[in-house]
């Protein structure tokens, strides 16, 4: 193994924050002039996220090689400039399905196929290869709880891998919590110290604990924390709460988290370069030009995960803007009977986002002709961008009753249709039209005027495509092509040109917004939106 190893593991609860911290540790590593990834190891059966209902799992995030993967991936690339690929997501399924398909083939020679050594040395197989992928330092996540009895595997792995590589080639941090009792007025480390027992059990003794918490962690506490888990107490770090993820990298280097690192793993490295990250969080926390209302109308907004990248992206693109955008929920299902203008009379821009299912099409489409008819901002994004070509061909074209195939496959108009690829798959879980494929933009549009180039790649995911059959007869009612694959087959970007900012993608440019990057859809599309705001008002 090339890379020295930081080890992640979560303790007391789950959705503790051990994907920004593992993150927020690579930022840091990075501003050192180090070379970092991130893998993040799953223990569910599943193998992948990709048939996972929102409403558990939160967002699916999609890599360029077109991996489904876990929302943390999604972190990882927003912290770091690492590229995550299909080996950066491991889950139990994956290695399962290894196993079982290698002692079918007869490929253990007649051995009784175990946990250990036949499991736990596939995972190793899996960390060894992202440490031997040309970087410094390979940041390896588990995910779950300490304690979960599907976890033990990858604790197991992860044990015998320290052992395998010395002290000073592998470190454990575990992400604890540390509960404020109001009643007693008290922070408990009991959780803790039952935590950390629990990793010691199974043979890993932390060399860091990062303390989640609602406030600061007094130094009495660090010290009782670090005499019952058997660390240092410099080595006890307070991760507490604060007002944007993006401020963790900073509060964790006032901590000393990466000179603690680097000390631990004996790594040589620069000074800490930080003025980007800080002047990025500076305009995040207080913007110049105050703030734009943006309507989300979509079926899972109940959990926001379902959507994070979207909110990350806004947060990258107000910054850009140096406005801070706030998100109005919208249910889809509630607009299916109601009036849009009830919920979308008053915001800047509207976003309809990706999604499956009939469930609250109809309201999508009612919020995309508001935004139309009202000459209000508009991103239409995967499933959004297909409404907006239903919608455009009902009211525009003159098309009634067009639909998605998906959806009515009765439909005389099937503006939308499945692929020719997809016809005949039965399987669900990683068969759709996935990762990065190559986009044409037309000159004169506001897409080729937001990206600046004629050629772009981006990230899909779906099933359903723009049916060219229709191709004429909505162009010639005003609907312009913006963007298609390189061949023209396939219509990528929809716009509406009179409009003052209405497009439609069938792609997630969502997954490739980053803080110093942001995407240049969503950092115009905020722009349009600050633009009717300042109109309105005026």
């Amino acid at each position: 193994m090339a890379a020295k190893l930081i080890f992640i593991t979560g303790g007391v609860l789950s959705s503790i924050g051990k994907g920004i911290t593992a993150s927020s540790i690579g930022t840091l590593l990075e501003s050192r002039g180090l070379k970092v990834t991130i893998q993040k190891l799953d223990p569910y059966l599943n193998v992948d996220a990709g048939t996972m209902n929102p409403y558990q799992h939160g967002e699916v995030f999609v890599t360029d090689d077109g991996a489904e993967t876990d929302l943390d991936l999604g972190h990882y690339e927003r912290f770091t400039h690492s590229v995550m690929k299909r080996i950066n997501n491991v889950t139990s399924g994956q290695i399962y399905q290894e196993i079982i398909s290698k002692e079918r083939k007869g490929e253990f020679l007649g051995a009784t196929v175990q946990v250990i050594p036949h499991v736990t040395d596939s995972i190793k197989e899996k960390i060894r290869k992202i440490a031997s992928s040309n970087v410094d330092v390979a940041i390896v996540e588990v995910g779950g709880t300490v304690g979960d009895i599907e976890g033990l595997p990858f604790l197991e792995a992860i044990r015998q891998v320290g052992i395998e590589v010395g002290k000073t080639n592998a470190i454990y941090v575990h992400v604890t919590y540390v509960p404020y009792v109001k009643a007693a007025g008290e922070l408990k480390t009991k959780p803790t110290q039952h935590s950390v027992k629990e990793l010691r059990a199974i043979g890993i003794q932390p060399d860091i604990i990062v303390c989640r918490s609602e406030r600061t962690i007094p130094s009495s506490v660090k010290k009782k924390i670090a005499l019952f888990t058997n660390v240092k107490e410099q080595d006890v770090i307070n991760a507490k709460d604060l007002s944007t993820i993006y401020e963790v990298p900073l509060h964790l280097k006032k901590e000393r988290i990466d000179e603690i690192i680097l000390e631990k793993l004996q790594i040589p490295a620069d000074e800490p370069d930080l003025d980007e990250w800080k002047d990025f969080v500076t305009r995040v926390k207080k913007p110049e030009n105050g703030t734009v209302l943006i309507a989300v109308v979509g079926k899972y907004i109940e959990l926001p995960d379902a959507y994070k990248s979207i909110i990350e992206s806004f947060v990258h693109a107000g910054a850009e803007n140096n406005v801070k955008v706030d998100i109005r929920w919208v249910n889809a299902d509630l607009l299916d009977a109601e009036k849009p203008e009830e919920y979308l009379k008053d915001v800047h821009g509207i976003l309809v986002p990706g999604g499956f299912g009939e469930r609250g099409v109809e309201g999508k489409i009612k919020a995309i002709r508001y935004a139309r008819e009202n000459k209000i901002p508009f991103l239409g994004i995967c499933l959004g961008m297909q409404c907006a070509v239903i919608e455009f061909a009902r009211n525009v074209a003159g098309l009634e009753g067009a639909h998605s195939a998906e959806f009515s496959p009765e439909t005389e108009y099937p503006v939308i249709d499945l692929m020719e690829s997809q016809k005949g798959v039965k399987e669900k879980g990683g068969t759709m039209r996935l990762g990065a494929y190559p986009c044409v933009l037309k000159e004169g549009t506001k897409s080729f005027a937001a990206y600046g180039e004629r050629e772009i790649s981006e990230r899909h995911r779906h099933r359903y495509e723009f049916n060219n059959r229709f191709r004429e007869v909505l162009e010639d009612a005003g609907l312009t092509i913006a963007g298609t694959s390189p061949d023209n087959s396939l219509v990528e970007i929809v716009e509406i040109q009179e409009h003052p900012w209405f497009v439609g993608v069938q792609f997630h440019p969502e997954f490739k917004s980053r803080p110093w990057k942001p995407h240049p859809l969503f950092v115009d599309f905020v722009k349009a939106s600050v633009l009717r705001r300042d109109n309105v008002s005026s």
